[in-house]
């Protein structure tokens, strides 16, 4: 099975870098459109990406301000099952993020597109982070 994987540090605080992956505010601010959801463990997240992708994620993995993952129970049928989490520590430069996408059932078009797409994503979480700029949901993957 195929996975994605990014490292990469942010110049802040744990704390920080986790509200912005774990709170609603946090996650519209870089990935979904519209999110609800809290971290807790066996809760499900509303990652909705609009009308036709309104996707849900059960909270896997939580350790507050450390780690969270989601396994998708609702979304594409190739992300399906899969997962997805954050694991955060501290480093010289701030907080240092492992992002990983796990549980993919071939290297199809759709991962590869996937690969792509979260790289240019967690640019965008990076930068919300540090500057606290939003940018537009249908702007974000040419930002």
């Amino acid at each position: 099975m195929p996975d994605i994987y990014h490292t990469f540090p942010i110049p802040a605080r744990r704390v920080d870098v986790f509200l912005a992956i774990s709170t609603p505010k946090g996650l519209n601010a870089w990935w979904t459109l519209t999110a609800n959801g809290w971290p807790e463990a066996g809760t499900t997240y509303d990652l909705g990406f609009g009308p036709s992708h309104q996707w849900k994620g059960k909270v896997i993995g939580y350790v507050p301000d450390a780690a969270l993952e989601w396994e998708l129970t609702v979304a594409d049928e190739d992300w399906k099952g899969t997962r997805v989490g954050f694991l955060l520590s501290d480093s010289e430069l701030g907080t240092q993020v492992e992002f990983y996408h796990r549980g993919w059932a071939e290297s199809n078009d759709h991962y590869r597109i996937s690969t792509f797409c979260w790289a240019m994503y967690l640019r965008l979480l990076r930068k919300y982070v540090e500057t606290g700029k939003i940018v537009p949901y249908a702007e974000r993957l040419d930002a």
